[in-house]
Parts: C-alpha cells; sequence; structure tokens
C-alpha cells in the first residue's frame, strides 16, 4: 500500500510524461520508466523517486541524465533492474550505485562508463547481467568486475566471444575434415565405375560392330536369295510361254516338263528369297538394338567419366579447404605482417631512389 508520499510522488512522474506500473497485483513494487516521455527528461525529473521505497525496475534510456541526477536513486535498496543505456552518465555515476545490493541487472550501453567505473559495482553481490555495448570498458575491466561479482554475465564479453569463436572453428574445420575424407572416399568409387562402365560401352560398341557385320552378310544374302527368286520366276514365265506355243507331242511333252521344273524351282527360289528376308529383317533388328545398347553404355561411361572428374575436383576442393583452415592463424597474422614490413620497405626505397 502506497503511502500518501508516494502517491503524490507517482502522479509527479506521470505529469513528467513517465510510467509507473505495479510489478503484478497487491505485489506491492514499481516499474517505472521514463524513457518513453514526450519532454524532457533531466536530473530534476528524478526528484519524485526519492519518495518511492519499492521500486523493482527503473528505466532512463535516451534521457538527458547524468551523473548527478543518479544521487535521486542511491537509496532505492529494492531496485533490481536499472538501464542507464544511452544516457550521460560516466564512472563518476556509476558511484551512485554502490548502495543498491539488490540490483539484477544494470544496462550501461552507449555510455562513457570506462573501467574505472566498474570499481563502484564490485559490491552489488546479487548484479547477474551487466550490458556494456559502445562503451570504453576494456577487456581487463570486464575480468576485473567478473571476478570480483561471482556468476556476472557481462555481454559482450570477448573472453566468451573468443572461446565460442574457437569452438564453432574447431567444429568447422571437423566437419572440413569429414567433407574432405568423405569426398576423397568417392574417389576410388567414381574411378571403379567408370572404368566399369568404359568397359562395359567397349564390350557393348564390340557386339553391336559383331550384329553389324552379321546384318550385312544376312541383307547381302537376302539381295542374292531375291535375284535369285526374280530369275526363277522369268525362267517360269518363259517355260510357260514355250508350253503355249509348242506344236508337237514331242515339243509340249518337253516344254510341260520345263515347266514343272520352273515351278519347282520358283518354289525353292521363292522359300530360299523368304527366310533369307526373315534373317535379314531380324539381323537388322539386332544390329539397331546393339547399336541403341552400344549407345547408351557410351552415355553411361561418358556420365561415369564426368563423375569420376567431378568427384575428382571434389575431393581437391575440400582438401584444400581443409588445409587453409588448418593453417595456425598466428602464421596468417605473421604473413600480413611481413607483407606489410615489405610494403613499407618497398616504399622507403623508392623515396631514397627519388
Amino acid at each position: 500500500m502506497l503511502s500518501a508520499a508516494e502517491k503524490a510522488a507517482v502522479a509527479a512522474i506521470k505529469k513528467l510524461g513517465g510510467s509507473v506500473l505495479e510489478v503484478a497485483q497487491n505485489d506491492g513494487r514499481l516499474d517505472v520508466a521514463y524513457h518513453l516521455a514526450d519532454g524532457k527528461i533531466g536530473d530534476k525529473q528524478l526528484e519524485p523517486l526519492k519518495k518511492i521505497k519499492h521500486i523493482h525496475s527503473l528505466n532512463l534510456r535516451g534521457t538527458e541524465v547524468t551523473d548527478a541526477g543518479l544521487a535521486a536513486i542511491a537509496g532505492l535498496g529494492s531496485l533490481e533492474r536499472l538501464h542507464l543505456e544511452k544516457t550521460k552518465v560516466t564512472d563518476a555515476g556509476l558511484a551512485h550505485l554502490k548502495g543498491l545490493a539488490n540490483l539484477q541487472y544494470l544496462n550501461v550501453y552507449g555510455t562513457a562508463v570506462t573501467d574505472a567505473g566498474l570499481k563502484h559495482l564490485a559490491g552489488l553481490k546479487k548484479l547477474k547481467k551487466l550490458y556494456i555495448w559502445e562503451t570504453k570498458i576494456s577487456e581487463g575491466g570486464i575480468k576485473t568486475i567478473k571476478t570480483a561479482v561471482a556468476g556476472l554475465r557481462v555481454i559482450p564479453d570477448p573472453e566468451i566471444e573468443k572461446r565460442r569463436a574457437a569452438i564453432d572453428a574447431k567444429r568447422a574445420l571437423a566437419a572440413l575434415k569429414t567433407e574432405s575424407e568423405t569426398a576423397a572416399k568417392k574417389v576410388p568409387e567414381a574411378k571403379k565405375a567408370a572404368d566399369t562402365t568404359a568397359k562395359a560401352a567397349a564390350d557393348t560398341k564390340t557386339k553391336a560392330d559383331a550384329a553389324k557385320k552379321v546384318a550385312d552378310t544376312t541383307a547381302k544374302a537376302a539381295t542374292a536369295a531375291k535375284t535369285k527368286a526374280d530369275a526363277a520366276a522369268k525362267a517360269l514365265t518363259d517355260a510357260q510361254a514355250k508350253a503355249k506355243d509348242a506344236k508337237t507331242d514331242d515339243d509340249k511333252k518337253k516344254t510341260a516338263e520345263a515347266v514343272k521344273k520352273a515351278t519347282t524351282a520358283k518354289a525353292a527360289a521363292d522359300k530360299a528369297n523368304g527366310e533369307a528376308k526373315k534373317k535379314g529383317d531380324d539381323a537388322k533388328k539386332a544390329s539397331d538394338a546393339a547399336a541403341k545398347a552400344a549407345a547408351d553404355a557410351k552415355k553411361k561411361g561418358d556420365d561415369s567419366k564426368k563423375a569420376f572428374t567431378a568427384a575428382t575436383k571434389a575431393a581437391a576442393d575440400a582438401k584444400a579447404k581443409f588445409e587453409k583452415a588448418s593453417k595456425p592463424p598466428a602464421k596468417k597474422k605473421a604473413a600480413k605482417k611481413d607483407d606489410k614490413k615489405k610494403k613499407k620497405d618497398d616504399k622507403k626505397k623508392k623515396k631514397k631512389k627519388k
């Protein structure tokens, strides 16, 4: 329950454009914020805070508050969270925070605070988070305050970031190593596949060549059989014409026998022609199929060869990446230093020549 003086202080803060809210219903603690006020908020506007006992959090972000203004919050023993980011607070102002024994969160982002100011926070044993972006606090200052306040997390913390970067680098290196080893294993597999498909392509080409030779031979035989069949058909026609012109019984008998013989010869020639044509057609189909198989095998061979080339390149690239990442950073820095020194020496030589 707020006293009359506290109620008056709350009203004054609200009149200045500040915000005052209960942490929870019937809690008694208050969250006070000036960072969204329309008017200028400086040291004078903090005076009402002195009359309020139980302030849980105070947000002064982006206000004109200076070191002197923080004297108004020196007695806020229940304060747990304090936002001072983007204010005009310096090291001297942090001296007013020595008595804030319950302070757990402090944000001095974008202020002129240095290592010297952190000394004033050494006694705040409940402090858990300290935000120091864009300040003049050094890595040494961070180590000192972390030693003084057990369990304090400073954000950002170069030491933690370095450790995290080292872990990330180690993981990345392990990933590159795995990638390199995996890529290297794929090379012999790809080569084996390329060799196998190349051999298969050569075998199918040999078969295709043989099938084509057979097809050519059967086609030639089919042509010869057709020529014979045509000749037999003509011989039968001629025999039939002579039989028709025969006058004597003897001539009729002879021509009848010739017709009979020509008919038998034609039947045999037609049969041979049909068989030769079928063989020719079958041989051509077999040759075409073999040629297609050879073309497919060649494509597979070409694809396997490309895959082998790609696997070899991928393995080389992965190995190069891993080896580059494995080089100690110190060597890289030394190399850069040497380059700079060389350039400097070169400039001096040029000046001397002039």
